[in-house]
């Protein structure tokens, strides 16, 4: 695949137009997912964060809009979307390293450092599961080629100690999900996401940390939307998902 060019470009605003990232036309577009995932991360200005599966840069850079001072890394296999990444990230004034490597196989340099925080988005559908996508960019995103387990052993690896991982996926992988922390990751927590109130969780996040020892948490579910289903046009964000997404307001995470 060759890099994206102009025209196959669009530009869209995060964080009420905080971050502006190219994204191309067809093909993977990030919708509120990374922004969330950014959002849970407790990071302070100084600590560093690494990306695995970076995409175009919209959690990395979401979370660099939020907080500032970090030292931002990325891993990202398809080389069109490492560039997309460097250049949204020199666009929105940020300084991103983008390692152009898959996970199995991290560069040498970057298997030397240690991160405070570890964030991923991995695909959502195991392999054969959903519908494949003409686009091969897309394709990837959606559909997993690396097992989910291996996500979180590289994560573990690259984590320092007490460093936490965030992955935001679908609930239905939860079972994978706590299955990879195993015998690598404790403190383990978990946020589903519900669309509306007395709906089914469709996502969550996961927090585990390295060499954390507390019980397993589940909390209860984090609401979107406000009302029983869609209204009216325009968005129904709840208003701490709004401030989330508008005012690059961290997620409300329980206590």
């Amino acid at each position: 695949m060759t890099a994206f060019t102009d025209n196959e470009l669009s530009c869209n605003g995060f964080l009420g137009g905080r971050v502006q990232l190219l994204q191309p036309h067809k093909g993977y577009r990030a919708g509120v997912d990374p922004v969330l995932l950014a959002a849970a991360v407790p990071a302070a200005p100084g600590h560093a964060v690494l990306e695995l599966g970076c995409g175009a840069g919209q959690a990395l850079l979401c979370l660099g809009g939020r907080v500032p001072g970090l030292s931002l890394a990325g891993v990202e296999l398809q080389l069109p979307y490492a560039d997309l990444a460097r250049r949204n990230a020199a666009a929105n004034d940020q300084k991103l390293e983008v390692f152009e490597a898959d996970l199995s196989s991290l560069p040498g340099e970057l298997k030397q450092r240690h991160f405070q925080h570890v964030i991923a988005n991995p695909p959502y559908y195991k392999r054969g599961a959903h519908s494949q996508s003409e686009d091969a960019g897309r394709r990837r995103a959606l559909g997993e080629e690396t097992p989910l387990a291996d996500w979180i052993a590289v994560a573990a690896r690259r984590l320092a100690p007490k460093g936490y991982l965030h992955m935001i996926q679908r609930a239905d992988r939860l079972p994978d999900m706590l299955a990879g922390c195993s015998g690598s990751l404790g403190s383990l927590e978990i946020l589903p996401l519900c669309p509306r109130a007395g709906r089914a969780a469709e996502l969550v996040i996961l927090r585990a940390r390295k060499g954390g020892k507390a019980d397993f948490r589940l909390h209860a579910p984090l609401v979107l939307h406000e009302g029983h289903q869609h209204e009216r046009d325009g968005d129904s964000y709840q208003p701490k998902i709004r401030a989330v997404l508008r005012d690059a307001a961290a997620l409300p995470w329980p206590q």
